[in-house]
């Protein structure tokens, strides 16, 4: 039987669809509809994060889209939020879908698609559109979604960074981004080195495409990045890296009984990590295997020499019975080693 392969912690293994092209889906996510897993993610450039303005780190692609029965062999649907070659369209590239995330709202019964924007030329910064969280929507999970524009939560003082979507047991949905707001003797004249900055939670409206005024600040989670959530007997758990550009860091995690109220820090969940990088990687969301009680916690082990060749490393999520969660680093395994 096929398994997980991730080789050694400092490897890059390429994942190929059923094509044998390699899978290039960035930061993104998986959704399952109708008895089909369905993987997506940005598109990336193959070129080295150094190699100027237009580097590997951004897309001339868009949000691209695989699917699979059994997530091990997984067959290109094709582009599901594309670019466009026209300089007037908010969608001009290269530009920034990160860490795209797609929910289904059950009323309006569409598929709702939020990502960290960032506008042409794709360099990140804090003017309008480049500190921007974007929404798109559609009627399909893999059709092609309508672009509806970027906006702020809270206010547009505070500069948008990484984000994840998730929808709780009860439907309700929430952004949550890491936030930050600059220092105001300083501006926007720091670079990101000054100021707040830390993780929010953020109520979306009942149709997912706007904010509301309901929003928690994780005062725990300052300086923190990348969040993925993960839901299992009566607590939410964030896993989250630290702020270090592309390379490494020691991830931690934070449980709460209540997405808006506060949240616990439980220190580093991946055990032995003798390097105290995440095993090399950085998270990027958690998916749940139907039928199961498995979750499964997705990460990347970012090739910045050439990013399309960027490793994804999936980990079984151990729920302990103190209610902390752990990731064991395994070269490889099988989904019938835990089911």
């Amino acid at each position: 039987m096929k398994a997980f392969c991730h080789g050694e912690i400092n490897e890059f293994i390429e994942w190929h669809d059923t094509d044998g092209n390699i899978i290039n889906a960035s930061d993104g996510g998986i959704i399952y509809v109708e008895g089909t897993y369905h993987w997506y993610g940005m598109a990336l450039r193959p070129l080295p994060v150094n190699c100027g303005p237009y580097g590997g780190q951004m897309t001339t692609v868009g949000v691209v889209m695989y699917k699979s029965k059994d997530l091990l062999n997984w067959k290109y649907e094709g582009v599901i939020l594309e670019v466009t070659n026209d300089p007037e369209s908010e969608l001009f590239a290269p530009l920034r879908f990160e860490r795209p995330k797609i929910i289904y709202n059950d009323k309006t019964k569409k598929f709702v698609l939020w990502c960290h924007y960032v506008k042409y030329p794709a360099n990140h910064g804090n003017g309008v559109g480049e500190a921007d969280l974007g929404v798109a929507v559609c009627d399909t999970i893999n059709g092609k979604y309508k672009w509806l524009g970027f906006s702020r939560p809270i206010d547009n003082y505070g500069w948008v960074r990484d984000m994840t979507v998730y929808k709780d047991i009860n439907n309700d949905a929430y952004v949550i981004y890491d936030r930050h707001t600059p220092d105001p003797k300083l501006g926007d004249k720091t670079g990101g080195l000054q100021g707040d900055r830390c993780l929010y939670v953020v109520k979306l409206s009942d149709d997912y495409l706007s904010f509301t005024n309901t929003y928690k600040r994780i005062d725990t989670a300052p300086w923190r990045e990348a969040p993925a959530i993960a839901y299992k007997n009566g607590y939410y758990y964030i896993i989250t890296s630290g702020l270090t550009g592309w390379e490494t860091n020691q991830a931690k995690a934070f449980r709460t009984k209540s997405l808006l109220e506060d949240w616990e820090d439980i220190g580093d969940p991946c055990v032995d990590d003798y390097t105290n990088t995440t095993f090399n990687t950085q998270g990027t969301n958690v998916f749940c295997v139907e039928e199961t009680e498995l979750q499964i916690m997705m990460l990347e082990r970012h090739n910045t020499a050439c990013f399309e060749k960027s490793s994804y490393v999936w980990l079984p999520i151990r729920f302990n019975d103190d209610n902390t969660i752990s990731l064991h680093y395994t070269k490889n395994w099988r989904l019938s080693d835990f089911l």
